[in-house]
């Protein structure tokens, strides 16, 4: 498996030199001195072209009643893989992340959801690997959010992949 990695960058393209764990850190000490209560939501979406697929995983503060911001993470894979498989995938990018993230979170006491693009209706095909994500997100101690409510993936991550 061949994979690309990018830097970080927000949702008008600015490219970050700085780490997630660095972005997020700052981040928080700015918004926190302007008053701001924060939640951070993570979550990746996917999209297949061909042999490949690209993947974004966002990182998204909600400052309580005032707006949001977002960094993204874009990275291409080339793979030929089941959609639970891609799914998983998505949704191990996202828990990657949090893992990384979730000291300083929980040092400067900021809630964090982790949300994945997998539809809860079995008529959907991303339904196959629901109960999978959910247990692995629940099961590294994260508030998991699906659609509809999982914004961070369906969404932001949507709109950059």
């Amino acid at each position: 498996m061949e994979t690309q990695q990018q830097t970080w960058q927000n949702m008008t393209g600015k490219i970050f030199q700085n780490s997630i764990t660095q972005l997020v850190e700052e981040a928080i000490i700015r918004e926190q001195a302007n008053g701001h209560r924060l939640k951070v939501c993570v979550g990746s979406d996917s999209h297949v072209y061909g042999d490949a697929i690209n993947y974004a995983t966002a990182v998204v503060f909600i400052r309580e009643g005032k707006g949001a911001f977002t960094f993204i993470r874009k990275e291409r894979e080339i793979q030929n893989i089941s959609i639970k498989e891609r799914m998983l995938n998505e949704v191990n990018k996202s828990v990657e992340i949090a893992y990384t993230i979730c000291s300083i979170l929980e040092t400067y006491d900021v809630e964090m959801e982790v949300h994945a693009d997998i539809n809860t209706d079995p008529d959907f095909k991303s339904n196959v690997a629901l109960k999978d994500a959910m247990g692995y997100i629940l099961g590294m101690g994260y508030i998991f959010k699906a659609k509809p409510y999982a914004f961070a993936s369906s969404n932001c991550a949507d709109m950059m992949v």
